[in-house]
């Protein structure tokens, strides 16, 4: 059965805490991701030990550094400050305990030529072969961001199908906006998913909505999540508003998932 987690909000610690302990959640946490965190030790030392001064729920993941993190990049200097971000998004996971960290593809969609969609594939999967056989102990999920179809992390799914603490972070609400027909992206990655990240919109825009709240079609997802996702291993309820968190979670257990 899936656990479900929550974003905890550090300024509120002790309402995420109170709302974890409710509903059985665990945490995402999503401190770590902001370049000016990242840069400055003394801050994230101040985090992690605001955290780990709590009694914390055993099952959390992290939100690794996105922006601009491209180790796909012909530039060698992007892609040496890109592995740099995702090192310290790691070895902050180890200090927290936590089970797993997410990253996100990345790639632009806009350039379809054939050339840049090989090296995405063939650099992604040397990289990060590389980074999970150094982190065996972390799950290293690959979120779908700006991807209109689902092929491409399919396509690196498959080729690291045989490391087994590597995972598709399923982002279904991406996939309502960017991508195409959602039945599509469920066969594919379906698979390979091990961790998801739920929210609700207007099907135009990413809003990180209450669940239930936009216009995603929810029974429509319960039906996918029974039938192809059940296996998932963590879902994020990816809005960090406690007061959305609360609404979410009524309204995904009276949808009876939670």
């Amino acid at each position: 059965m899936s656990r479900f987690l929550i974003i905890p909000r550090i300024n509120e610690l002790e309402d995420s805490l109170s709302l974890a302990e409710e509903f059985g959640f665990g945490f995402e946490y999503n401190d770590f991701f902001i370049p000016d965190v990242l840069d400055d030790s003394s801050l994230t030392d101040r985090i992690i030990d605001i955290y780990k001064s709590h009694r914390l729920p055993g099952l959390c993941t992290l939100h690794g550094a996105f922006f601009d993190v491209l180790i796909f990049s012909d530039d060698r200097e992007i892609r040496r400050i890109s592995e740099m971000r995702i090192r310290q998004s790691l070895d902050i996971a180890r200090r927290l305990g936590v089970r797993g960290v997410v990253f996100h593809t990345n790639h632009n969609p806009a350039l379809t030529a054939k050339l840049y969609l090989d090296h995405w594939l063939d650099r992604n999967e040397t990289f990060w072969r590389n980074i999970l056989g150094e982190y065996p102990d972390m799950h290293i999920y690959m979120e779908n961001m700006f991807d209109d179809s689902p092929r491409l992390l399919a396509a690196l799914a498959k080729r690291l199908s045989d490391v087994p603490n590597f995972g598709v972070c399923f982002d279904y609400a991406h996939a309502v906006i960017f991508g195409s027909d959602i039945d599509d992206w469920v066969d594919s990655l379906s698979p390979f998913v091990r961790h998801m990240h739920i929210n609700d919109n207007d099907l135009k825009n990413d809003l990180h909505l209450a669940v239930g709240e936009g216009k995603i079609d929810w029974a429509h997802f319960r039906k996918c999540f029974e039938d192809k996702l059940a296996g998932t291993d963590t879902v994020l309820i990816e809005t960090s508003s406690i007061e959305r968190q609360r609404r979410s979670a009524e309204f995904l257990r009276d949808l009876g998932l939670i």
